[in-house]
């Protein structure tokens, strides 16, 4: 299995290059673009709020606790790095129906 641009694969994890879009009608993980994968959330740019909704939707999604993740880079930008630790890349793309 390939592993796309979006995710690199370190000894204790997975790191994933993020494109964030807060405000949206609803949470969705979409395609990769690019170097990226688009993750839409439907909390507004404020006090970290879509941090924390962008957090929450990728341990629902990975089914993992919220400690396990982590935004490395980014924390004010759209463009985010984010931290997955203890899980393969490949258990991440399947656990992301990708």
């Amino acid at each position: 299995m390939s592993i796309p641009g979006f995710l690199k694969e370190k000894p204790d994890g997975v790191v994933m290059a993020i494109k964030l879009t807060p405000r949206a009608s609803a949470n969705h993980i979409g395609e990769a673009l690019g170097d990226e994968i688009r993750i839409k959330v439907t909390a507004p740019p404020v006090d970290a709020a879509a941090n924390e909704a962008l957090i929450r939707l990728l341990a629902e999604k990975l089914d993992c606790p919220r400690s396990k993740l982590e935004i490395t880079r980014g924390q004010t930008s759209r463009h985010k790095t984010v931290t997955i630790w203890g899980m393969t890349a490949e258990k991440v793309l399947k656990q992301l129906g990708l």
